[in-house]
């Protein structure tokens, strides 16, 4: 059993509160997803759940944590600085129990996460491994200890299809404590069978959290019908208080209109039943009122991101080269090794296609080599994120300065409201971009391409950080983005929502295939034929 109880934690710098009397019993079984939107503290949760050391540098908490005999493992968003400098060798026997197993544990190991059997022993520096490799060593370092608690940050990240499938299984199948943050809506919906929802209300000045034991879709279906019919209730109430304060001003009124002309005459008589009627209706007023402060309220919810990118000039006319692109082979940056060959590529129109394939297998590098070439050229206007967003971002810059190019006060104005609807408060405007949370960095880059009216999108990963009630808006956003999109992604969403067209890369070349889109209007016509 691991429990937090009354836990409380508060940002250093702004004395922001992040998570407020937090409370939680997992056990044996539960597989537990941590859901939020960008910068609401999930990551710092689960690091403090972990090691509260880990958050310390700038954050305060208070809190306890109570385990019975587990045995927590955590993996980090990102690998440690110092085990980037490590070999691969030398990060796994840094694990005691590494020696205990024999080669063919090792190698089980191995093939359940699609490397090779000699991947435990590699001399390649663990910092020089592409993005799902250090997720894979990682998570099997992390099983050789033998854990009884699995603390998981962002595990669906870059890693390949096959590995996915793999981690949909362990966390289904997994004894023990599972508590875990993701983003890829497909492994949540699979595998989790509880969700954490961590939300941040009135403009992040107010933490809310709900832990509810069920599955996500069943979680989505029963907030949107409670918050359904808490905002029916409350219209229905807001329209009858309409109707009856309207009803008492009138009475009001007539009363108020008939002692201010009583007669002397009258004075006694009907004057005295006039007032006696004033007081009732006070009374009344005052009955009221007390009775309004429990009617059913507005439901308070963090909505999903709103932004739009593709105005101005990003259509690309059917017919137009964006891409070709061909060589006889692949070579990893230092040049010492082929990843792939006989390499042909070609983009036409407002194609939107994705890059596939294993992890190790050059998609990464390839993408880097496509964005240097189109990046070059004058008659697209080509925008890139690359799957380390610190290649292009400014970390010492605020948002705003960095998004502001011609320092006009109505250049600057227009960012910050771009900036408030994709849910950054004034602090979050103005603090620099390396205290700032990896999705939040990534709305940086789309707002900067949707300002600089890009009409090509050379996109790694690009939802791989945006949570799942903001991931249908940003799918939604590039399927619709009316130029040409050239895109790594494992996300089977973004597949299915957004591609026409899939490339897998392999050893010898592309795979083609057709995907989600087009079999999607494939379907309708053979429909419409049928």
């Amino acid at each position: 059993m691991l429990q937090i109880k009354n836990l409380t934690i508060t940002h250093r710098k702004d004395l922001r509160i992040i998570v407020e009397d937090f409370s939680c019993t997992l056990r044996a079984g539960d597989k537990a997803v941590i859901i939020g939107e960008e910068g609401n503290g999930k990551s710092t949760l689960l690091r403090w759940i972990y090691d509260e050391g880990l958050i310390g540098e700038y954050a305060e908490s208070q809190g306890e944590r109570i385990m019975s005999g587990e045995r927590l493992a955590f993996l980090p968003q990102e690998l440690w600085e110092a085990d980037r400098q490590k070999t691969v060798y030398e990060f796994f026997v840094e694990e005691e129990l590494f020696f205990d197993r024999n080669p063919k544990e090792l190698n089980r190991l191995a093939a359940r996460l699609h490397v090779s059997a000699d991947f435990f022993y590699r001399e390649q520096k663990m910092g020089t491994l592409s993005g799902g490799e250090k997720i894979k060593a990682q998570m099997m370092r992390l099983l050789l200890a033998e854990p009884t608690a699995l603390l998981l940050d962002e595990p669906s990240n870059d890693i390949d299809l096959e590995t996915l499938e793999w981690l949909e299984e362990l966390i289904r199948d997994w004894k023990g404590i599972m508590l875990f943050i993701s983003h890829d809506e497909t492994l949540i919906e699979n595998a989790a069978n509880m969700v954490i929802h961590m939300e941040q209300l009135r403009r992040k000045s107010c933490p809310r959290y709900t832990v509810a034991h069920m599955s996500f879709a069943q979680y989505k279906k029963d907030r949107d019908a409670s918050f359904e019919n808490q905002r029916r209730q409350a219209q229905n109430d807001r329209r009858e208080k309409k109707i009856r304060d309207e009803k008492m001003r009138r009475i009001e009124q007539s009363v108020s209109y008939r002692l201010d002309n009583i007669s002397k005459a009258e004075r006694d008589g009907p004057g005295r039943l006039l007032k006696k009627k004033m007081k009732a209706v006070k009374s009344m007023e005052r009955r009221f009122e007390r009775e309004d402060a429990e009617m059913a309220q507005m439901p308070e919810e963090e909505g999903a991101i709103y932004f739009e990118l593709g105005e101005g000039n990003a259509a690309i006319p059917a017919g137009k080269t964006v891409l070709e692109y061909a060589a006889d082979a692949l070579y990893t940056p230092d040049g010492e090794r082929v990843l792939a060959r006989n390499l042909f590529l070609r983009v036409r129109g407002p194609e939107k296609i994705c890059i596939t394939g294993k992890n190790g297998a050059g998609k990464t590098t390839l993408l880097r080599s496509l964005a240097g070439q189109l990046l070059s050229r004058t008659d697209i206007c080509v925008g890139y994120m690359p799957q380390n967003y610190e290649e292009l971002l400014d970390l010492d810059m605020p948002p705003v300065d960095y998004l502001d190019i011609s320092g006009e006060k109505a250049e600057r104005t227009k960012i910050r409201t771009f900036l408030g609807a994709l849910k950054f408060t004034a602090d979050e405007m103005n603090r620099p971009v390396a205290e700032l949370s990896g999705g939040q960095k990534a709305k940086i880059l789309l707002l900067k391409m949707s300002l600089e009216h890009v009409n090509v999108l050379i996109l790694d990963e690009p939802t791989r950080n945006f949570s799942p009630l903001s991931g249908g808006v940003i799918r939604r956003m590039l399927a619709e983005f009316p130029g040409a999109i050239i895109s790594i992604s494992h996300d089977r969403k973004y597949l299915e929502e957004v591609c026409d067209t899939i490339y897998e890369l392999t050893a010898e070349g592309f795979i083609r295939r057709e995907a989600g889109r087009n079999l999607y209007e494939k379907a309708v016509q053979e429909g419409e034929r049928g």
